[in-house]
């Protein structure tokens, strides 16, 4: 039932009053041209609100202003998914734009024409619903510091991204913030483009480091052969995301480098593909995918002019994930005729359980560290070298969520081996101690931070917080062998916080802080699911954030 909630926030409201401000006014419209007059004239502070109701569009809707960062200028539907925009063009936020928000529509307009384009900045898509028709993706972005946020990305049967990340030239959008999207349904038709996110253009922009934060998203029925995340530049975070029942679908680490993975949750998935150098895959869930992590047989470095091919990976950490009944959990495929394998990967303090093959490595594998890891009830061990595991029973409890975790007693509880001080939080966003349990489950009291999430935790109606957490690093490792430490992703607006200093054998970058969730985790109750977040609005029906 949609919603018919005011899409006034109070944010929005009091942008009215910030410095600067003192000639910006709430405009409701009600036609197209009304509100494509009301755009042009804006200044920093203005709300522009369509009123409820379906509008066909013959052209772009143009957004070409510049609000402030104290004060930007919001275009918004009444309510929530009140508006439906169709016809043949979306909003298209040109150049001259900045510090825009687009909040509460419908789309159902032809894909392809919704934009944040090049010289854009701070332009903000939040709490609409993209169900665009044709070919095309659903929403382009190439400006830097973009923030993607609360939106719904559903039912897409041709091909196109639901978000297509590019920039300019080689250089990929930065700063871009994507988090509590629900993204799903999402059917290869045929040709390239079908992911549900693509961050970079592999023939041009791999090598750019765009300093990405995707987090808190929900990705699930991705069919066919598609991607659900395909990242494709350089020094990007992915934390905290749940990616479910997108069986021969994977978030692929196609193309650049030092990019982190931590905190996911993956279930009935294709699992991981890794590619590109120095990646750190750490304190991630796996669970009955049919392959969980695939390490990339690679080609020549996109150096040598290659730029599409699959870059070999070196100098990769995959640590202190859980692996949990998964055909195979850690596999490199055959691959002809450039067949350079993996160098100097590190695969260490994972805890795995189940399935039919532990690791099968089809290519060169030189300089690998294989250490720490716990296996219990495992079908062919495969690769995986005798020094590099034990076996033993993690005495794993199954929550109410239904995610298995450690309960006291595990001989996995401050087992790990080897030093990694940069692994500082688990797969629910608790601070690890400095004796680090294996696998991807520590036993805290400490704030649960992340969960497995569900469709009321993400999409237009997910609540935003109202009060900020400090800052906390994200976890880097200290890999067993010395490598050229990550580029400290920048971090999107607006949390920010300076990177820490790397030590040879540390580094720790700091994005804006996990979300906090009130639940807890205790020794004598494993299940840390978080309760579910209330409805965003008040007394009123006003949309309070």
């Amino acid at each position: 039932m949609r919603s018919s909630l005011r899409l006034l926030s109070a944010l929005t409201a009091l942008a009215c009053f910030a410095p600067g401000a003192s000639f910006a006014a709430t405009k409701l419209v009600d036609s197209i041209a009304a509100l494509q007059s009301a755009i042009h004239e804006a200044v920093a502070g203005d709300t522009i609100t369509l009123k409820d109701g379906s509008y066909t569009t013959t052209q772009a809707i143009t957004v070409d202003r510049a609000g402030s960062a104290e004060s930007p200028i919001t275009v918004s539907a009444e309510s929530i998914s009140g508006v439906e925009l169709a016809g043949t063009h979306g909003f298209n936020v040109t150049a001259s734009a900045a510090h825009i928000v687009i909040a509460g529509f419908k789309f159902t307009h032809a894909s392809g024409t919704a934009i944040i384009d090049e010289g854009t900045s701070h332009v903000r898509f939040t709490r609409n619903t993209f169900l665009c028709t044709g070919d095309g993706p659903y929403l382009t972005v190439s400006g830097d510091d973009a923030q993607i946020d609360a939106n719904e990305f559903g039912a897409k049967k041709t091909p196109g991204n639901m978000i297509a990340v590019a920039g300019t030239g080689s250089q990929v959008a930065r700063r871009l913030w994507i988090h509590h999207n629900y993204l799903h349904d999402l059917a290869n038709a045929g040709g390239e483009g079908a992911q549900m996110i693509r961050l970079g253009l592999m023939s041009t922009q791999s090598q750019s480091t765009g300093g990405a934060l995707v987090e808190y998203n929900l990705l699930t029925g991705c069919r066919g052969v598609t991607e659900l995340i395909s990242n494709r530049s350089s020094g990007n975070t992915y934390r905290y995301n749940t990616l479910l029942d997108s069986p021969t679908s994977q978030f692929t680490l196609r193309q650049g480098n030092d990019s982190i993975v931590y905190g996911n949750y993956f279930r009935n998935t294709e699992g991981m593909r890794i590619y590109g150098d120095r990646h750190q895959i750490v304190s991630n869930y796996f669970e009955e995918n049919h392959i969980a992590i695939a390490i990339g047989n690679g080609a020549p470095d996109p150096t040598d002019g290659t730029a599409n091919k699959n870059e070999r990976p070196d100098d990769c950490v995959i640590a202190f994930n859980t692996f949990i009944d998964n055909t195979t959990h850690y596999f490199m495929s055959r691959r002809t005729p450039e067949a350079l394998g993996a160098t100097n990967t590190t695969f260490a303090n994972n805890l795995i359980q189940g399935g039919e093959t532990v690791a099968k490595i089809n290519g060169p594998y030189t300089g690998a560290i294989w250490s720490g890891n716990l296996l219990w009830n495992t079908g062919t061990v495969g690769d995986l070298p005798p020094e590099g595991f034990k076996q033993a029973d993690p005495m794993l409890l199954t929550g109410t969520d239904g995610i298995k975790r450690l309960q006291a007693g595990s001989p996995a509880i401050e087992a790990a081996m080897g030093n990694f001080p940069g692994v500082a939080f688990d797969q629910d966003g608790q601070p690890r101690p400095e004796k680090k349990s294996i696998g991807a489950d520590e036993i805290s009291s400490a704030p649960v931070t992340a969960h497995l999430l569900l469709i009321t935790d993400v999409g237009p109606n997910w609540q935003e917080p109202k009060v900020e957490p400090a800052p906390v690093p994200v976890p880097a490792v200290a890999p067993a062998v010395p490598v050229t430490p990550p580029i400290p992703p920048p971090a999107p607006a607006p949390a920010t916080a300076a990177p820490v200093a790397p030590t040879p054998d540390e580094t720790v970058v700091t994005p804006p802080a996990p979300t906090p969730a009130p639940a807890s985790k205790k020794k004598s109750a494993p299940s840390k699911k978080s309760p579910k977040p209330a409805k965003p609005t008040d007394a009123s029906g006003k949309i309070t954030s």
